[in-house]
């Protein structure tokens, strides 16, 4: 596990700096792709103060560890609200830990910025959403899923939130495009090895086309492991994963992950000018082995984002800095983003990944221009997939 370099920035903060409250877990079970985030968000305020800060004054992040429990992110959440007097706060991985820290981001008025890829189906005026919606992933892999592999699915995922409310997504969207769910299955959150025993028996027996994970940190290890002892070939069923990000596939060995494929934002490998500069940097700054993930990209980016509407605000009261940042745009790493007034998600580029031998994702599909956010569905976007996806079964 990558150390925390960041446990000191605590102590420097000055009073005269624009301080902001950052909530990652260091340690607990999906504490690798947090890491991630937390680097990234370390190396955003690094970059803003190296250039001089907002307005003149550096920003000042104060770092705690809630250890992946929603009790400890809401205690601490309180804590910087109260004792310490933040009002804006970075962070939150599952959405166990993001609904339990909303509502006091609500009650003292606050803001809260968060990075993570999520099953959608929520607004808060007080919370910004810089990662993946569903519209912005479970779509595109979808479609990819069934042209490419075939329409027969199982769903397994870890026992929360997020699995349940994506897994009923992509159900809907499997359905609608002529296929069917064989079975869906959950494992606890802090799954063991013998949680997957039935998960593997039942693959074996109804031979899916396509199996679609929302086992989340070192279960997701877990299970890949099980799925190659298991001899499933993953040129003929792949597992297909969102929650399978560059921080997971760290910790397996290569051949392990091999062949199976994801959806998101950003990879590591994605071969852009600014894609480039960033995984460069990050890596000088943590590591040549620190996983640089999508989250990670997007806890970068939305720190940058702040810093531009504090700077328009001039002021780090919550409310001038919210007006300030719908409609916001940046040059991500990904590439160029923005804030959607609407809803206050992010409009994203869409991506899909296949990993190859040496642990790292390809790039097979991308999408041409940015998508934008829409966490309800209530856009015509998801009919006209189906439609899209109708004309070319017929054809």
């Amino acid at each position: 596990m990558a150390a925390w370099p960041f446990l000191q920035v605590t102590l420097s903060v000055m009073t005269g700096d624009w301080q902001i409250g950052v909530l990652f877990s260091r340690n607990g079970v999906t504490a690798a792709a947090e890491i991630a985030e937390a680097n990234a968000t370390l190396l955003a305020v690094e970059e803003i103060n190296q250039n001089g800060g907002v307005l003149g004054r550096p920003i000042g992040p104060v770092f705690y560890d809630p250890q992946c429990s929603p009790q400890k992110f809401r205690e601490m959440a309180v804590r910087l609200l109260t004792e310490d007097g933040i009002k804006s706060i970075f962070g939150c991985y599952m959405s166990t830990a993001r609904k339990a820290v909303l509502p006091e981001i609500e009650a003292y008025r606050g803001l809260l910025f968060y990075p993570t890829f999520y099953e959608g189906f929520e607004y808060s005026k007080r919370c910004f959403y810089t990662g993946s919606s569903s519209n912005q992933n479970a779509a595109q892999l979808a479609r990819y899923l069934i042209e490419n592999f075939g329409k027969r699915f199982v769903l397994v995922g870890s026992n929360y939130v997020f699995p349940y409310e994506y897994n009923r997504v992509v159900t809907d969207l499997v359905t609608r495009g002529g296929g069917s769910i064989l079975d869906e299955m959950y494992v606890p959150v802090q799954a063991t090895r013998k949680d997957f025993a039935r998960v593997i028996r039942q693959i074996g027996k109804l031979k899916p086309d396509v199996v679609v994970s929302n086992v989340v940190g070192t279960g997701a290890v877990l299970f890949y492991e099980a799925y190659r002892d298991a001899g499933f070939d993953p040129a003929a069923m792949p597992i297909a994963s969102l929650s399978t990000t560059e921080a997971e596939v760290a910790q397996m060995r290569p051949e392990i992950a091999a062949g199976h494929l994801t959806a998101a934002s950003f990879f590591e490998t994605l071969d852009t000018p600014q894609a480039r500069r960033f995984v460069s940097a990050f890596k000088q700054r943590f590591g040549a082995g620190a996983p640089v993930t999508a989250s990670a990209e997007a806890a970068y980016f939305q720190v940058h984002l702040y810093a531009k509407a504090l700077e328009l605000a001039g002021v780090d009261e919550p409310d001038a800095i919210a007006r300030h940042l719908p409609g916001l745009e940046f040059e991500a790493p990904q590439g160029r983003v923005r804030i959607d007034p609407d809803n206050h998600h992010t409009e994203l580029w869409a991506r899909i990944g296949r990993l190859n031998a040496d642990g790292q994702f390809d790039v097979i599909w991308q999408s041409e221009t940015r998508v934008k956010p829409d966490p309800y569905f209530v856009t015509s976007a998801h009919d006209e997939w189906i439609s899209q996806h109708s004309s070319k079964r017929q054809a």
